[in-house]
């Protein structure tokens, strides 16, 4: 399972093949990407003092709002969200090599499906080594097209997230955008850094830590789930965390580094997820059994690795 293998051999490697069918894995012996997460605030910062219960109250209600059952998405409000644009960068750094990848895709909060394209690393010299891979984000589960790694084309690979032991807050390169707001649910400690502006869009800056295991207790059924299996398996399960909301409450940006403790110093992943252009249409079509493929995966160009079946 995931944390065995990142707890298992060098940091690079470790970091690289951080599941048995997952995106990361794909990305393992890439190069750096050259950039930083690439979506980051941008504009002004003005440091206030102001926090306390009311920040540490917006944060814990920003998944609600973003599922249109919180405050701040009245029936009929043009600030109901419920869905919206994603952009996602996961980064992490090991052995003097930056591997970022990115994503871009829509989300339905209420029913917490996704279709995101999933972008890999360039190799040494500048060109793309795979295909985009196609993900659609569904309760407990992770569906992948044009994985590689020995599955056919046109074929999907389906994870089962409760068992993973990251719950697939890293496994598929993306955070899945509804387990990003309800991992704030746990949030024991918010500070308000400040507003500033993204994308045109002023919003608040927050600050503060998060705890799986109080994520997991207080999500919402569908999400908790994976959750739980995150909180099990992680050697900490504090996970600092930057979020900007705007003035609906609606969640616009949350950053999450998540560390892994292996055998050596510990290793950051930055996950980022970016949303915009709320109540746009998801279409999200699940794939049937008979295109979901059950044999054996390889792993991060190599060979055998893993059950390779649903839920390995």
């Amino acid at each position: 399972m995931v944390v065995q293998q990142h707890r298992s051999g060098g940091r690079a490697r470790a970091v690289c093949a951080l599941a048995v069918v997952g995106v990361m894995a794909a990305a393992a012996g890439c190069s750096d990407s050259g950039g930083r997460d690439g979506i980051d605030a941008g504009g002004r910062s003005v440091v206030d003092e102001r926090g306390g219960g009311d920040s540490l109250d917006a944060i814990h209600r920003a998944a609600a709002v973003l599922a249109g059952t919180g405050d701040g998405n009245r029936p009929g409000s043009r600030d109901v969200a419920g869905s919206a644009e994603v952009r996602t960068s996961m980064e992490t750094a090991a052995g003097g090599t930056r591997v970022t990848i990115t994503g871009r895709g829509t989300y339905d909060f209420r029913r917490q499906l996704g279709r995101l394209t999933v972008v890999l690393p360039k190799d040494a010299a500048g060109e793309y080594e795979h295909r985009p891979i196609t993900e659609l984000l569904a309760p407990g589960a992770l569906y992948m097209k044009n994985r590689g790694a020995g599955v056919p084309v046109g074929k999907w690979v389906r994870v089962d997230t409760t068992a993973l032991e990251d719950g697939n807050l890293v496994t598929g390169g993306v955070t899945d955008p509804m387990a990003a707001a309800e991992l704030l649910r746990g949030a024991d400690t918010v500070t308000y850094v400040g507003e500033s502006e993204l994308a045109g869009v002023m919003v608040r800056h927050y600050r503060g830590t998060a705890d799986l295991g109080r994520a997991a207790r207080a999500a919402s059924p569908q999400s908790r789930g994976a959750l739980a299996a995150a909180a099990k398996g992680f050697r900490t399960g504090a996970v600092p965390f930057d979020a900007y909301l705007d003035e609906a409450g609606r969640l616009r940006k949350v950053r999450h580094r998540f560390t892994f403790a292996n055998e050596g110093p510990a290793v950051q992943v930055v996950s980022t997820t970016l949303l915009f252009g709320f109540g746009v249409s998801v279409n999200v079509q699940l794939p049937d059994d008979r295109d979901i493929y059950t044999g054996r995966i390889e792993q991060g160009g190599g060979s055998g690795g893993g059950d390779g079946g649903p839920g390995a």
